[in-house]
């Protein structure tokens, strides 16, 4: 690995000045890298087979885990760290990485696809939060529309603790999800208040290739969304709240699909265990 000859103490270091900018999520000055911060980040990076470009450590600082041979280790001192940092006591190490790219495709082609679309969501908390969910629960990938925040937004990529790194993310159009459907994908669009014409989750078939659609944390899903929905289901609710936080609303979803899965599963595997195979004739102990 590449090991920087001399501690840098300039905030407008080229390579300081890189990093600052992937903080602020300005792709064009960070020539596309994502900035990540922290040990669980980095170690979960490497995990999912993420090579980081660049690692900075602050002057004190020591690795306890090895790189890959092709990361570049920048050496900074505190100030300059603390200069770039994002979170309130720095772990002293940072990297920068690239960040992988999915295709839309590779999601749609999944056997009976599972899928959750943030359809501008704002909150990078919520966002990261239904990411992880994502990964736990089994779904074939994340989709984002327009307005929604960055899946590498510090505080998302915070909430994912990770699961970033191994989901499938992909921003999608109006049109792109307009043509699911036509491609037999039941787009389920997640509603607080239940009316005749929104269904419970419970009685919903989520078995079937799907896509559930989460809206604004304020206003819900927006029309166009809505307009594009096969149908509207809910998660009913006894207790006397409005509402749901969109990231808890989001997972409940997915879990529901989860369990109708894996039960359909066990049926179908239990079934199949029931089925006789070919009779085996008896030996009669007769010669010809």
């Amino acid at each position: 690995m590449g090991v920087s000859t001399a501690t840098i103490s300039s905030r407008t270091n080229a390579r300081v000045k890189q990093l600052r900018a992937a903080f602020s999520e300005n792709t064009r000055l960070s020539e596309g890298l994502v900035a990540i911060e922290g040990d669980h980040l980095l170690e979960e990076a490497l995990r999912s087979g993420i090579t980081p470009t660049i690692v900075f450590l602050s002057e004190r600082r020591e690795l306890s885990y090895p790189l890959p041979q092709s990361t570049e280790i920048v050496r900074l001192t505190e100030s300059a760290f603390a200069s770039v940092a994002e979170t309130r006591s720095p772990q002293g190490i940072a990297s920068l990485i690239r960040p992988p790219v999915h295709r839309l495709e590779d999601i749609l082609e999944q056997p009976s696809p599972l899928i959750l679309i943030a359809a501008g969501l704002q909150d990078p908390g919520n966002l990261g939060t239904l990411i992880r969910s994502a990964e736990a629960f089994g779904a074939t990938g994340v989709l984002v529309t327009p307005r929604t925040v960055s899946a590498w937004n510090q505080k998302a990529l915070r909430a994912s603790v990770g699961s970033v790194f191994r989901t499938q993310i992909v921003a999608v159009t109006q049109a792109e999800l307009a043509q699911m459907q036509k491609l037999g994908i039941a787009l389920l669009a997640a509603v607080g208040s239940a009316d005749d014409t929104v269904r419970s989750v419970q009685a919903t078939d989520l078995t079937q290739p799907c896509a559930v659609m989460i809206g604004n944390e304020g206003s819900g899903l927006a029309d166009e969304w809505l307009e594009l929905a096969t149908s509207r289901i809910t998660i009913p609710c006894p207790g006397p709240v409005e509402s749901l936080n969109a990231a808890i609303a989001g997972s409940l979803l997915l879990y529901e699909a989860s369990r109708q899965r894996a039960a359909a599963s066990d049926l179908t595997t239990s079934q199949q265990e029931r089925i006789p195979g070919p009779l085996r004739r008896r030996p009669t102990g007769a010669h010809r």
